[in-house]
Formats: structure tokens, C-alpha cells, sequence
């Protein structure tokens, strides 16, 4: 059975439509007991997502399948613009089944076929200005027009609910997202980007530093395949140098980390042929097999160890910055390219010239240090009527129980005292940033059936992530608690006018403060409703679920 691709037929020239990649992988499960297709979730398409696997056994019960081996899972077409991934595995999938290629003894094959399954139904030649093929591709929004590779930790679709279900169902210890740059122009077909190591932390994170990155790049460069980090800059030179992106918890490879699996997007470079790419993305995932099969002991003790020092630590860091300590030189393969002057704006514009190739060292930044540390608490708390944040923690299987009376117990509190807002909807939401808390002590009564989450379990990490505020991809962040910032019930100033004149002179301590805020804010001494505001605020009538964060902490 020969299986000739749609890539193939075409000489690389094309990929092919939802439909086609669908129909190749069940046809491939027809043809070979050692690959099996199944459905898991919906989609926003109304489609299912399939998850296809590869086991030299036969075996697909993947609790099974952890006890003797490792298991790679690969997720492409999350922008079906960028296709290069499907194309890449469907000919790995075919040549392992056919002994076209080394078979891998300890290392299982998991893969969705295509993610993004609304935008892939969205086919055009037209959307990848900036792209050199293939001739008809899909779109990156998927079919409610979100960025699927932003959506993992606020789950505002089903596919991102449907890869819950399949990532957990799976548990991978390392997963690959195909992808194709966009950015600068070099000599390389290959760029990656792995989870940032420092972010990963601990003996993991050494060992994907110290040891999978740098023999993934020794074994491609022995094969002419040449890769690079991900080239992260944005109409500059990259030979200036350049930052690792940080790929917080909304991306696919940092939402991976969460669960201490190790990350990698494959970024092809969209410059190069299409058939170019496809081949270099397929030689890449060989690459990681060979990786993986092994090291696939060393891979589980590290992931193993990693886990059970989760469950003791006592802090937790939910922002990173570079360190400007510390970077890495390497010897970098570019173009020369001059800022010349623009035909069409008459403005000063980067033009790269191909025919002047340099080798140049350059400085690449891939080390981070905190910039934001929190103490873990031993569990959370979440009354039982925020049920769309629980449902989001039961999609990732957070362990929780529930209390069993009403409970009148001592714990941490957030208020949110000041938080920045974009001004521009992203993804659908107003994006919280710069969020700054004040916490507090003391008894809070809560409700028979609310949720205790211990922190003390394998979803530690991404607990964190969500619940504590201040983190970037918090669900505060995302906008899930913003209720909390309006307040709900105000006052009537002729009314009120004769409270805040009793309050005034029943508590020495609030006039003096308010008459040195008159003082010292000119704006506040000419604002008669700022003023009311201000006392209101700081008397009995003020509601106290203004501004407080609703998630509590058990110390």
C-alpha cells in the first residue's frame, strides 16, 4: 500500500483540506494495527477533535502504556495558515508503520491532526501574506475567530476544553506544536522554541537546557538540518540580538509546563518552500523521537521528581523577567539587510539581502529570574456560585472536594487595590496587568458545598497560575472575577450628607485623615462627591465584596 500524501502528489506544493487528513489517519488505522484514530471532544466547528496514536504494540490504554513507556504528544494545525505539521506527521505516522524509519522501542506517538479545526475549514490562498506556500491553506482564528494558541488557560472555546480532555487523557512527557514563523530573514528552515527553562525550574529544567536542547540541535546540524532558537524580534536586526520568548500559561508549550511536561513549538521559517519546511518540520519530530527513546528513563525519574517537589514548595513564582546576567552566544546564520529608503512610504525600511549570507555571533538571552514570588497556601477556597472557574478546574481534573457544612473558618484575603486594563479587547476579554493585592487575615462564613482545593496534588502548578491574581494568565487577569471591581450599591448625597456628618464627628481618627486629604489633593478638595465617596468608603455601609478577590487562601 503505497499512501501517497496530498503533499507528495503535488511535489510539495500543497496540503490537504480537513476532510483529507481525517480520511488519510483512518485510513492508516485500517491498514496497520499499530495505529489507532478516536474522537474526544467537540469543537467550535461542531466537529470533534481525533486523537491518532502510534505504538510499535498495538497497546492505546495509555495508563497502560506509561508503565513501560514515554509518550510524545504533537499537536498541529492550531493556525491551519500554517499547515506544516499536518503534512509532516502524516508521514511520519506512514513511514513508522511501514518501517520506513527507525522504530522507536520505548517512546508512543500521540497526535490531534488538526486542532483548529474551524479555521482549517476556512481555506484560502490569501491570509499568509508573508508566507511562501503552500498554494491553499486555512485560517488562524478557528470558528468564533479566537487565536487558539492564547486560549488554553482562559478556555474560552470547546477545542480548548477538547484538549484538556486529551492532554489529560494522555498525560505526554513531551509535546511538540507545529508552527511556521513569522519575523526576520536567515539561512535557517528550522526555528524552536522551548519552554523557558528557568520558568520549568529544577532538575528539568537543567536537564532540557543542559542536555534536549543542545543534543536535538547536534543531531539535526549532523543531518544539514540546521536549527535555531526562535528568532524574537520585530523589525530589527537580528544580529543585534535577541530575547527568548516566555511562553506564559496561555500558550500550548506553557500551559505543557503546568503539568512538568517538556515543551517545544517547531517554528519553520516562512520564507523557505513549502516542501522545504514540511521536510525539515518531519526530520525535526524524528529527531525528538530518537531523543526521547533515548532518554525516556532519565525523562521519567526527572518528571517524576519534579512532581513530588511540587507538593513541597512553599513559593511560587508568577512573573519572570530577564536576567540580564546571564546569556548565550551563539554563532548565528543571517543575512545582511539595510535600512534603505521605502517607495512607498518615504520612510527608512529593513531590506534583507540574500546575497551577502554572514555567520555572525550573537547574543541570545534565554535566562529569567523572578520577578513576582507568592507563598503557597496548603488550599483555596471558591464559594460554589463561581461554577464557571470550577468547571474549568474539573476540565483539568483538579482534585477538590467539597465542605460539608456551613464553615466559619480563618483565612488569607486578597483586595485588589489597583490593577492596569488594556484598552483594546484581547481575544475577548479586557486583559488585566500590573495587578497588585493587599491580604489580610480572618474569618470568612462559608457555605455547605463550596470547593476546597488542596494544593498539595499533581494540578499544583496550574492552580497557581490560575487562582493567585497577579499572575499573567490568571482567570482574575482574564476577566473572570471583574463583577468584584463594580460596586454594587452607592448612596444618595442629600441623604447621605448628614451620615457623613455624623460619622465626621463620632471618629476623631476619620476626620483627621479626611481633612488631610483635603489638604493634599487640590482635586479631592474640589470634588463634593469624591469627598461623600471617600467616607462612604470608609464607613459600615460600604460593601465588603467591592474589590475583594472571591478566591480565599488556607494558611
Amino acid at each position: 500500500m503505497k499512501l501517497i500524501t496530498i503533499f507528495e502528489q503535488t511535489g510539495g506544493q500543497e496540503t490537504p483540506t480537513y476532510q483529507q487528513v481525517i480520511d488519510y489517519f483512518s485510513l492508516l488505522a485500517q491498514a496497520f494495527p499499530e495505529i489507532h484514530i478516536q474522537e474526544i471532544g467537540m469543537t467550535d466547528a461542531g466537529l470533534p477533535l481525533h486523537l491518532v496514536t502510534w505504538n510499535a504494540d498495538g497497546l492505546f490504554h495509555f495508563d497502560e502504556i506509561r508503565k513501560t513507556k514515554r509518550i510524545l504528544l504533537i499537536n498541529n494545525g492550531i493556525h491551519p495558515g500554517e499547515p506544516d505539521g499536518i503534512d509532516a506527521t502524516m508521514l511520519l505516522f506512514r513511514d513508522l508503520a511501514q518501517g520506513k524509519m527507525k522504530v522507536p522501542k520505548h517512546t508512543v506517538l500521540a497526535t490531534i491532526p488538526v486542532y483548529n479545526i474551524g479555521g482549517c475549514l476556512n481555506r484560502n490562498s490569501e491570509t499568509r501574506a508573508n508566507q511562501n506556500g503552500p498554494k491553499a491553506y486555512g485560517f488562524r482564528g478557528n470558528a468564533r475567530n479566537y487565536d487558539l494558541n492564547r486560549d488554553f488557560v482562559k478556555a474560552d472555546s470547546k477545542n480548548a476544553a477538547a484538549f484538556a480532555k486529551i492532554f489529560h487523557l494522555v498525560q505526554p512527557d513531551v509535546f511538540v506544536d507545529n508552527h511556521v514563523s513569522n519575523g526576520a530573514d536567515y539561512q535557517y528552515v528550522l526555528t524552536h522554541l522551548f519552554t523557558q527553562h528557568n520558568k520549568l525550574g529544577g532538575e528539568l529544567g537543567e536537564f532540557l537546557h543542559r542536555k534536549m536542547i543542545p543534543e536535538l540541535e547536534a543531531s539535526l546540524a549532523a543531518k544539514h538540518w540546521d536549527i535555531t532558537p526562535y528568532v524574537n524580534v520585530f523589525n530589527q536586526k537580528p544580529e543585534s540580538g535577541f530575547e527568548q520568548f516566555l511562553d506564559s500559561p496561555r500558550y500550548s508549550t506553557g500551559y505543557a509546563t503546568l503539568w512538568n511536561t517538556l515543551g517545544m513549538m517547531v517554528e519553520t521559517h516562512m520564507l523557505k518552500p513549502y516542501s522545504e519546511r514540511v521536510l525539515g518540520n518531519y526530520e525535526l519530530m524524528k529527531e525528538m523521537i530518537d531523543f526521547i527513546d533515548l532518554h525516556g528513563e532519565e525523562i521519567r525519574v526527572l518528571r517524576r521528581t519534579a512532581f513530588a517537589k511540587n507538593r513541597t514548595q512553599k513559593t511560587y513564582t508568577l512573573r519572570w523577567e530577564v536576567d540580564d546576567s546571564k546569556q548565550t552566544v551563539f554563532p548565528f546564520k543571517g543575512y545582511e539587510a539595510d535600512w534603505v529608503t521605502s517607495a512607498v512610504t518615504g520612510q527608512k525600511r529593513l531590506k534583507y539581502d540574500r546575497s551577502r549570507p554572514f555567520v555572525k555571533e550573537v547574543v541570545f538571552q534565554n535566562y529569567y529570574k523572578p520577578a513576582l514570588t507568592v507563598s503557597v497556601p496548603k488550599a483555596y477556597i471558591i464559594p460554589q456560585g463561581w461554577w464557571n472557574i470550577i468547571q474549568k478546574m474539573k476540565d483539568n481534573r483538579v482534585q477538590m472536594s467539597r465542605l460539608e457544612n456551613d464553615s466559619l473558618m480563618e483565612v488569607e484575603s486578597y483586595r485588589i487595590e489597583d490593577v492596569q486594563t488594556v484598552e483594546r479587547p484581547f481575544e475577548g476579554h479586557y486583559l488585566h496587568t500590573q495587578v497588585a493585592v493587599s491580604a489580610k487575615m480572618g474569618k470568612v462564613l462559608f457555605r455547605k458545598g463550596d470547593y476546597l482545593i488542596e494544593t498539595n496534588q499533581p494540578a499544583f502548578r496550574y492552580i497557581m497560575e490560575v487562582l493567585e491574581p497577579q499572575g499573567p494568565d490568571s482567570f482574575f487577569a482574564w476577566n473572570y472575577f471583574d463583577t468584584v471591581l463594580a460596586q454594587k450599591e452607592h448612596f444618595s448625597p442629600y441623604i447621605f450628607e448628614d451620615f457623613a456628618w455624623e460619622l465626621l464627628q463620632n471618629d476623631a481618627e476619620l476626620k483627621s485623615a479626611f481633612g488631610a486629604k483635603k489638604e493634599q489633593e487640590k482635586d479631592f478638595a474640589n470634588n463634593w462627591y469624591a469627598q461623600l465617596e471617600w467616607i462612604f468608603q470608609h464607613s459600615k455601609f460600604y460593601e465588603k465584596a467591592h474589590r475583594l478577590y472571591p478566591v480565599f487562601r488556607v494558611l
